[in-house]
């Protein structure tokens, strides 16, 4: 392409939606490419359009040049899953901020994709009614970033990804159609789910521009507690026990290796003593405080009982919760022990002990003086490692450590991030050569050019990863 087909771009979009709208120079490399990256970005220019039309108009004129485009939502992936070069085009949703409704009667919300996480779920609490999507980049990450990468976070025990929480959506395709199947109906099964297309692809079939959302009823009680486990064997036995004597009601079960609860509690008023090689910080989303709360209580004795805990405090009100989950959220502090690495995997309940044990031991051989940090949702299978190697290493030497084992262990080396560019080596770990060619064939089908965030999760012909 040309620097005079960029240059008329660039006086088309100004013309079509205001010079306010268009970022180039300094307005670009300004921002930072994300929340955990603090590398300057590098676009052509940014392009902020506040609706659905304008963004369509403006992929129709990127596709007519073959213009590659880049999408930004909050930011706040960890796979450098929006970086862009000095020749793509960015498109920020960030004006396209509008709560367009909150249907009470179908528990369901309407909202354009850039309406950051937390609005979304004060709206529905507004309403009498909950967004149980729930993440520690919440104020920051976006309604569209969520679907384009199927987040998870916090309750996904109970209830599931992202993914189960869209009825609908309408997306904009490379050359500028609008494919919009706005539905708020729990049963379509009206031909192919063509949502699916767009939630978990990283904006590489279609770039997301509303949704409807589930909802589901408030829960009047919240009982939370922070348990101490002596070993991953009553961790394990734990969770299936509070499941069913807590009758469904488990929505979040957070684990804590002793070195990360070491660091994340510093200062923070720790809840229990540290001197457990795990931690779990519970939580339970019930219908009548009294009953619900009463119930949690038995349900911890009966487990203190049957050796499945050796301790634990329950909150006693709003404030002491927060300080709890505040624990759990504190993954900056592990990042002060020079350059630092963070990783997000899955794998079975009954394997994490022995994959971490396996981990922990490669990179004490590789890596002598590593600061390594184990966390994570291990009720619904999702492992964080934060490794600091100590010393100036490749990355690559880590990732071998972290993500080579997973295949063994039938884990995945994406639990909730995604792909993007870091993770494109490994993903033949955890799909097979037929899933990667039907990847490919479907990019190939919605984006021949290849323009929307080029290069991430895959190559259109290229290999993939280790051969």
């Amino acid at each position: 392409m040309s620097n005079y087909s960029q240059s008329e771009l660039l006086q088309q979009l100004r013309t079509e939606l205001g010079s306010a709208a268009v970022l180039t120079g300094a307005d670009v490399s300004d921002r930072q490419v994300g929340i955990w990256d603090e590398r300057p970005v590098q676009a052509l220019a940014i392009v902020r359009p506040e609706s659905t039309e304008q963004l369509s108009g403006v992929l129709r004129l990127c596709h007519a040049i073959g213009q590659p485009v880049v999408t930004h939502g909050g930011r706040t992936g960890l796979v450098e899953g929006c970086v862009s070069g000095p020749g793509d085009l960015v498109v920020s949703l960030e004006c396209m901020t509008r709560i367009e409704s909150v249907d009470e009667t179908n528990r369901c919300m309407t909202v354009q994709a850039g309406v950051p996480l937390e609005l979304a779920q004060h709206a529905a609490s507004d309403a009498g009614l909950m967004l149980p999507l729930d993440l520690g980049a919440r104020g920051s990450c976006t309604i569209g970033g969520n679907i384009a990468t199927n987040a998870g976070g916090n309750r996904v025990l109970r209830y599931g990804m992202t993914r189960e929480m869209v009825l609908g959506l309408e997306a904009v395709l490379a050359d500028g159609t609008v494919i919009s199947s706005m539905n708020k109906m729990l049963k379509n099964n009206a031909g192919y789910d063509l949502k699916q297309l767009f939630i978990g692809t990283e904006g590489t079939l279609g770039i997301v521009t509303r949704a409807v959302l589930r909802l589901h009823p408030s829960c009047r009680s919240e009982s939370t507690a922070f348990i101490a486990c002596d070993s991953f064997a009553q961790v394990q036995s734990l969770l299936p026990f509070l499941d069913r004597e807590l009758g469904g009601h488990l929505s979040a079960f957070e684990c804590l290796w002793r070195s990360f609860y070491q660091t994340a509690a510093a200062g923070l008023n720790a809840p229990l003593a540290d001197g457990s090689s795990h931690y779990v910080l519970v939580e339970s989303l019930g219908p009548d405080p009294a009953v619900d709360n009463e119930q949690f209580l038995a349900v911890l004795s009966a487990a203190a009982e049957k050796g499945f805990l050796s301790d634990a405090v329950v909150a006693k009100s709003g404030k002491e919760r927060d300080s709890f989950w505040a624990i759990r959220d504190n993954v900056e502090a592990c990042l002060h022990f020079g350059e630092s690495f963070v990783f997000d995997v899955s794998l079975p309940l009954q394997d994490m002990s022995a994959y971490v044990d396996q981990v922990l031991e490669k990179l004490d051989s590789v890596l002598p003086g590593h600061r390594s940090f184990v966390f994570g949702h291990v009720g619904d299978g999702n492992l964080h490692f934060v490794v600091s190697p100590g010393a100036e290493r490749s990355r690559a030497i880590v990732e071998s450590a972290i993500y080579q084992p997973l295949q063994a262990f039938g884990g995945s080396v994406s639990a909730e991030h995604g792909i993007g560019l870091e993770k494109k080596f490994w993903l033949c770990l955890s799909r097979s050569d037929a899933e990667i060619r039907l990847m490919q064939a479907l990019k190939q089908a919605l984006d021949p050019d290849g323009l929307l965030n080029p290069g991430k999760v895959f190559d259109i012909n290229g290999g993939h990863g280790l051969q």
